[in-house]
């Protein structure tokens, strides 16, 4: 690429990105939250702490991977895929290539996914309010979670997708959460100091707003349509610019290991993810 290109492939990575991640938000209403009750709230808490703590320490103390990479790799099965990444990169201050590397798990798995949900389903003769609940729950992408439900039945899509949308708006507490462990760990470390200033991802606060205004339903939905439309162009434009920016080799030096971890947090989610959704249905029954 020429050196011109840079200013653009940095502004793509940065600021097109956290713009991006706050129209996300008009994605969601506070409502649908609501409407899918406690035991999708609790199920989505669950798995997100599971799965982010597992999927870190796995990634770094058994396969010895880096805490970047890592740390992406679970944010991306415990939230919502690339979408997740991309916000949590500016968090955990991923190179390029580490970021590439994470997305690529999450596509490859949450693609696979969107085939082993709908015949887990008809194979086992699962309840359809259980089965939306572990499909939102566990699957990666937004996406995804629409066409596995919509392979099942039309009660399965709308609960699942409300209980994903309800796990996307963990995204923002997640982030501020990350970044204040992150922080307090360099002060330890000594790579900063007790003074310096806790870095707050301002674009996860504005997320929630967004869907704050999304919940009032003041904005005519030709409007709410153009910026989830727009949010889609922008996570792409920044993908695009992540990828341009990527190095090959530099994947490659990485080796097998993410695709590992990434085996390791999918067994996981369709296990271990079952375990938790009957346990908190049973819970709240």
């Amino acid at each position: 690429m020429p050196k011109s290109a840079l200013p653009g492939i940095k502004f793509s990575q940065q600021k097109l990105l956290r713009l991006g991640i706050i129209f996300y938000g008009f994605f969601i209403t506070f409502q649908q939250i609501i409407e899918v009750g406690l035991p999708g709230l609790v199920t989505d808490a669950i798995i997100i702490v599971t799965t982010f703590i597992g999927g870190t320490f796995i990634g770094m103390k058994v396969l010895g991977l880096d805490r970047e990479i890592s740390m992406l790799t679970a944010t991306g099965s415990s939230i919502c895929g690339a979408a997740a990444i991309l916000a949590a990169e500016p968090v955990v201050k991923a190179k390029p290539h580490q970021t590439a590397v994470a997305v690529a798990t999450v596509v490859i798995f949450g693609t696979i996914a969107m085939f082993v949900y709908p015949a887990i389903f008809h194979i086992f003769h699962i309840d359809p309010r259980l089965m939306g609940i572990y499909t939102g729950a566990t699957v990666h992408e937004v996406a995804q979670v629409v066409a596995a439900g919509n392979a099942m039945n039309s009660d399965i899509a709308v609960t699942s997708v409300i209980v994903k949308l309800t796990r996307v708006m963990m995204l923002a507490p997640f982030l501020i959460a990350l970044s204040v462990y992150l922080s307090r760990s360099a002060v330890k470390e000594g790579v900063i100091s007790e003074k310096t200033k806790i870095t707050t991802p301002w674009f996860a606060v504005f997320f929630v707003v967004a869907s704050g205004i999304n919940s009032l339903d003041i904005i005519p939905q030709e409007i709410v349509h153009w910026l989830t439309q727009s949010s889609v162009f922008l996570l792409t434009m920044a993908m695009g610019a992540l990828g341009i920016d990527t190095n090959l080799t530099k994947i490659r030096g990485v080796g097998i290991k993410p695709i590992i971890l990434a085996v390791i947090l999918f067994t996981w989610l369709i296990f271990g993810g079952y375990g938790i959704t009957t346990a908190v249905a049973h819970l709240f029954h």
